[in-house]
């Protein structure tokens, strides 16, 4: 969202001023005219920050609030899921047995990644700011390790938790941490860029990866993922995804706010604070 807001070319337009900001959404159908839809059906839709949206059916998905709870449909089961999944299997080539990184690692994307990657016998270690956010995702988890990047020093902590180098990075914020991981790549290493939530907000230029020879020393790839990319096999990702929860084996966290479209701006700038836990959601509205 923070990069749809910039007017520079990007792999989607910019949502211009004045008009509603692009968001995926689930709400309930309160009219229709569409056959394929009912009143007091749930739905997912690009519905955008608003209250009432009015669609053709087009890119509308029926869930069901009685397999898991709205917001979940925005988690694990929806684009944060597919990101996490797509950027996993498709860009980072992940293998049972690699040495996995993430960054952002208590947040949602991250969050689920880490739990993937060990649903698929990877080693996984999470760098997150903050020691709940730790101890978070390794007792509840089950990540194997993780780097608190606000108290200890990252690429000291890497040598000690991955002395075989990392196989795969799940980048999220870029920035200083993206330069540390670079110095502890393992041979023929996956660097999957999902997101840089460090440098969204920077007034002097994106700070960029000081130490990308180390992909050469490696003979590893860096590679940019967008997850809309994939949405012709969106399903897939989801039944997978519902099935590991359904065995206990994944947990989807929301952060939800309440605070309606007014409370918008808030809660975006938590995302920049790290005041969420999970995937960070804002309720608009009664249902849910």
């Amino acid at each position: 969202m923070r990069g749809w807001m910039n007017a520079v070319t990007s792999y989607i337009d910019a949502v211009e001023l004045g008009d509603v900001m692009r968001a995926g959404a689930v709400g309930r159908v309160s009219a229709s005219e569409h056959p394929g839809f009912a009143v007091g059906d749930h739905v997912y839709g690009a519905f955008g920050v608003q209250e009432h949206a009015l669609s053709d059916g087009a890119g509308v998905i029926k869930i069901d609030p009685a397999l898991a709870p709205l917001p979940t449909y925005l988690g694990a089961l929806g684009l944060t899921g597919m990101t996490a999944y797509f950027g996993l299997f498709d860009t980072g080539k992940l293998q049972a047995g690699d040495t996995v990184v993430v960054s952002g690692a208590a947040g949602a994307v991250g969050s689920v990644a880490g739990q993937i990657a060990k649903i698929k016998g990877c080693r996984v270690i999470g760098i997150a700011g903050g020691a709940e956010k730790c101890e978070w995702i390794v007792e509840e988890l089950g990540f194997d390790a993780a780097i608190d990047y606000k108290t200890q020093d990252v690429r000291r902590m890497l040598r000690e938790y991955a002395p075989g180098g990392v196989d795969v990075y799940f980048d999220n914020v870029g920035g200083e941490i993206l330069d540390a991981v670079l110095t502890r790549l393992a041979r023929g290493a996956r660097v999957v860029i999902c997101g840089a939530v460090s440098q969204y907000n920077t007034t002097e230029g994106v700070h960029g990866p000081r130490n990308y020879l180390s992909l050469l020393v490696a003979r590893a790839s860096m590679t940019g993922m967008v997850v809309f990319d994939y949405a012709a096999r969106f399903g897939e990702a989801a039944a997978e995804i519902a099935g590991w929860m359904g065995e206990g084996l994944l947990i989807s966290r929301e952060h939800v706010v309440d605070g309606g479209v007014s409370g918008f701006p808030d809660a975006l700038l938590k995302l920049f604070a790290g005041e969420n836990i999970g995937k960070l959601v804002l309720r608009v509205g009664a249902d849910g």
